[in-house]
C-alpha cells in the first residue's frame, strides 16, 4: 500500500521540517510538493527544506536551535551530528511584559466532585499521608503501610488510599547549609497537599537530624487540635519489638482514617484545581501534538480560574526571553530571571551547564539538543500571562499560570509540584514512560499514535492523532480538559488502575556530609 509521505514544518520561516510517517521515510522519497529525500529519514527527525551552507543557522519553531556542522543538501536528514548548539541566551536586556494578550472570556460553569478542605483548598482523592523525617525508618513505613492497606483501609471505603512519604534526607545532610531549606521546606508542604485532606501523621527514628519539631513547628497544622500532627517515634522506650513499633503505626493511621472517611465529595468550580503539567521521554513530537495541546487546555484552565504550574529550568531556559515577555509584571519577569540565574549557578557548580539535559531516547525521538527541546516544552505553557514564580519546594498561593522552579528530572519535578498544592498531574511523553504518582492522579497524554496503540493502556489521551490529521489541538486540548475535570471527580487513570507509583524525590541542592 503506498503511503503518503508527510511532514510537519511548525512555522514558515524554518527551513527544516519532521518526518511523520511511522517507521520514517527512505531515500527517493518524493513529497506531494517534489522535494526529495536524499536519504533515509527516521520518524520524527528533520528533513533539510532547502540547501544549509556550513555555519548557516538551522531553524526550527521560528527558532535557531543551532548551526550547521557542515554543508547540508536539500533532502538530507538533518541529524543531531550536523547541528551545532548554540550558547545560552544571556540573562540581560530581556523582554520584559510586553507580550501580553488580552484576557480572553472567563469560562464559567464547569465543576467537578471533589474533597473540600477545612482551608479552602480541594483534594481531588482522599488519602492518608505517613510522613517520614528520615530515611532510616522507610522499610518499616513500608511494613506497615501493607498492614494498613489489607487490615484498616476496607473498613474505611471513603479514603482511597495510605501512602508513606519515603525519601532519602533527613540525617547524613548539612541540615544547617543555606540550602537545606529545598528539602526541608518541600516535604513540609508535600505533607500539607491538599489530596491528604489536612491530616497527617510522622514516622521519626528519634536520633535524626530533620526532628519532627523541625519540620513542623508548632502551629504547622492549625486545623489539627494540637497544631502538629501525631508523631510515632520509633526509638521511643514504649516500643519493645518491631511489632511494637506497627502496632503505635497502625493505631495513629486508624484515628486519622476515621477523620478522613468523614469526607464527602462536593460540587466544586473548576477554579479549584491545581495542575501541575510536566513531560518525559520527549520526542521531537511533543512540541507538535502532546504539548500544544496542554498548552491550550493550561488556557482554558486558567480562563475558568484555576491554577496551572509549569516547570523545568533547563526546558524553559532557552526560551527565556518568551516567558518574560508574557510575564504579567516586571516584578514577575524578574523573579523567572532570578530563578535562571540560580540554576545555570547551581549546573556550573557541578561542572556543566543545560546542554547535559537531553538524554539518548530525546535523540533518538529526534530531538537534536536541548535548545530544540526547550521549544517544544514552553508550548505546555500555552500563551496566558504567568501570573507568578515558585522558588524549588514553596507552596502556591495564588491562582492562574505560574512558573514553579525545579530540575528538569521527572521525579523531582513531580515532587515539587506536589509540594506547591498540586492536585491534578499531565504528563506528556513520546518515547513512552509508566510514570505514576501514589499521592496525585496522572493523566498520560502520547505524542505518537504508535506509542498511543502499542501503550494502549498506559496511555489516557492519543495526541498522536493531531499529527496524523485526525483532529486539531483544540479538539485534543478540549479533551483534556473535559478528562481532567472527570478525573478529579473521581475517575481513574491508567497509572492509577495498575498502581504505577514512583519514590518521591526529594531536591537537596545542599551538601551531604
Amino acid at each position: 500500500m503506498n503511503v503518503t509521505p508527510r511532514r510537519i514544518q511548525m512555522h514558515e520561516n524554518d527551513n527544516v521540517a519532521i518526518v511523520v510517517n511511522d517507521g520514517g521515510l527512505p531515500a527517493g522519497t518524493v513529497f506531494p510538493d517534489g522535494l526529495t529525500l536524499v536519504e533515509g529519514v527516521p520518524q520524527g527527525h528533520k528533513v533539510a527544506l532547502a540547501a544549509i551552507p556550513q555555519g548557516e543557522p538551522i531553524i526550527r519553531y521560528n527558532v535557531i536551535i543551532g548551526r550547521a556542522a557542515q554543508d547540508i543538501l536539500q533532502g538530507a536528514w538533518v541529524s543531531e551530528q550536523l547541528v551545532e548548539m548554540p550558547a545560552a541566551r544571556e540573562l540581560s536586556d530581556l523582554p520584559i511584559s510586553n507580550r501580553l494578550q488580552a484576557p480572553a472570556a472567563p469560562l464559567e460553569g464547569y465543576t467537578f466532585q471533589g474533597y473540600r478542605n477545612e482551608d479552602g483548598s480541594v483534594g481531588t482523592r482522599n488519602i492518608l499521608a505517613i510522613t517520614t523525617t528520615v530515611q532510616c525508618v522507610s522499610g518499616v513505613v513500608e511494613f506497615a503501610v501493607e498492614r494498613i492497606k489489607n487490615e484498616l483501609l476496607p473498613r474505611y471505603p471513603n479514603v482511597d488510599d495510605v501512602v508513606g512519604l519515603e525519601h532519602t534526607y533527613g540525617c547524613g545532610v548539612a541540615i544547617d547549609a543555606p540550602n537545606a531549606m529545598v528539602p526541608i521546606r518541600t516535604l513540609h508542604n508535600i505533607s500539607k497537599n491538599p489530596n491528604f485532606g489536612g491530616q497527617a501523621m510522622v514516622v521519626s527514628l528519634g536520633c535524626e537530624k530533620l526532628q519532627p519539631t523541625r519540620l513542623f513547628p508548632k502551629g504547622s497544622f492549625p486545623i489539627l487540635k494540637e497544631g502538629e500532627p501525631p508523631v510515632v517515634c520509633l526509638q521511643d522506650q514504649q516500643h519493645v519489638g518491631f511489632m511494637s513499633m506497627i502496632d503505635s503505626i497502625m493505631k495513629t493511621a486508624e484515628s486519622q482514617l476515621e477523620i478522613l472517611n468523614k469526607r464527602q465529595r462536593v460540587t466544586c468550580p473548576a477554579s479549584d484545581l491545581v495542575v501541575g503539567v510536566q513531560c518525559g521521554g520527549s520526542d521531537a513530537f511533543s512540541g507538535v501534538t502532546a504539548n500544544p495541546a496542554v498548552g491550550f487546555a493550561t488556557d482554558l484552565l486558567v480562563r475558568a480560574g484555576a491554577s496551572v504550574m509549569f516547570s523545568e529550568v533547563t526546558e524553559v531556559r532557552d526560551g527565556i526571553d518568551q516567558l518574560t515577555s508574557r510575564a504579567a509584571t516586571p516584578e514577575v519577569a524578574e523573579a523567572m530571571i532570578r530563578e535562571m540565574a540560580w540554576y545555570d549557578e547551581y549546573l556550573k557548580r557541578g561542572g556543566v551547564d543545560r546542554s547535559a539535559n537531553t538524554t539518548p531516547g530525546n535523540k533518538k525521538g529526534g530531538l537534536s539538543n536541548i535548545v530544540e527541546k526547550a521549544m517544544g516544552s514552553i508550548v505546555k505553557s500555552g500563551s496566558s500571562p504567568i501570573s507568578g514564580v515558585l522558588a524549588p519546594g514553596e507552596k502556591l498561593k495564588q491562582k492562574g499560570l505560574i512558573y514553579a522552579a525545579t530540575p528538569a528530572s521527572d521525579f523531582i519535578c513531580g515532587t515539587l509540584q506536589l509540594a506547591a498544592g498540586m492536585n491534578l498531574h499531565i504528563f506528556t511523553t513520546g518515547r513512552g514512560t509508566p510514570y505514576g504518582l501514589a499521592e496525585c492522579p496522572v493523566i498520560k497524554v502520547a505524542t505518537r499514535d504508535d506509542l498511543a496503540r502499542r501503550w494502549h493502556d498506559l496511555m489516557d489521551v492519543n495526541a498522536g492523532r493531531i499529527a496524523s490529521g485526525e483532529a486539531t489541538i483544540e479538539d485534543i486540548g478540549w479533551e483534556l480538559f473535559h478528562l481532567m475535570l472527570e478525573v478529579a471527580s473521581g475517575r481513574k487513570t491508567w497509572a492509577e488502575h495498575w498502581k504505577l507509583q514512583n519514590a518521591l524525590v526529594l531536591f537537596n541542592p545542599a551538601p551531604v556530609t
